[in-house]
């Protein structure tokens, strides 16, 4: 604890939280590979990552997003002096809300009432907070800001999936399958009906984790640079 006090009070950049965040987004991206191998009777191509609550191992899916969640916390506390600017404080809070909906993503399954809430407060949020975060980042002199393109991802990552979504339903609608809330979960795909929506899902994963890894670097360079 002495040790980790004395670096943020040095550099002012958290070197062990821009670590904690690096390794949680490895476990969870390790969690989310390994549902595809232990699932495969869910097809990733149509299927959300949510719907692995279904699967034989929801505990995974579970790990996948409390990590998940824990990564953007981390990465909050390793970029905490962002809070010294209003930009800063605004691109911070964002990044708590995301976690705050990552956590309810794990806590409340695709079968539970607020896991819709949770995707519509945490995915919106944290594809905010990767770009303010990034801008937030690029105004200092004593750290480097990942690369905007990077922050970009996630929200067009999103806006592939809502896209995708709403292609998706349309296909299913025109096949003549009950879109209703009582319906049962579609087993299979209906003849002619093709589904994208699940990798695009899975790219907002992907998006996310890689602009946290990039920004814990920046934050792991800063706090070297600065202890030097």
């Amino acid at each position: 604890m002495d040790t980790f006090v004395e670096q943020v009070q040095a550099t002012g950049w958290a070197a062990p939280a821009a670590w904690t965040a690096i390794l949680a987004t490895l476990v969870s991206a390790a969690a989310l590979l390994g549902l595809h191998v232990v699932s495969p009777e869910l097809a990733p191509s149509w299927r959300m990552v949510s719907e692995y609550a279904n699967g034989r191992y929801p505990a995974l899916l579970t790990l996948t997003f409390l990590a998940w969640a824990s990564a953007s916390f981390a990465l909050i506390a390793a970029l905490w002096p962002l809070h010294e600017t209003l930009l800063g404080k605004w691109a911070l809070a964002l990044l708590l809300v995301g976690g705050v909906g990552q956590t309810m993503g794990g806590l409340f399954d695709i079968n539970h009432k607020l896991h819709g809430p949770a995707a519509m407060i945490g995915i919106p949020a944290l594809c905010a907070a990767c770009v303010l975060v990034t801008l937030a980042m690029a105004r200092r002199t004593d750290i480097a800001a990942p690369p905007l393109w990077s922050a970009h991802l996630p929200w067009i990552a999103f806006m592939t999936m809502i896209v995708a979504l709403m292609l998706f339903f349309g296909a299913l609608k025109a096949a003549g399958v009950e879109m209703s809330r009582d319906a049962a979960p579609l087993t299979a795909l209906p003849a002619g009906v093709s589904g994208y929506v699940g990798w695009a899902n899975r790219l907002l994963f992907a998006a996310s984790y890689l602009w946290v890894i990039l920004a814990s670097l920046r934050v792991l360079h800063a706090a070297r640079v600065g202890q030097g």
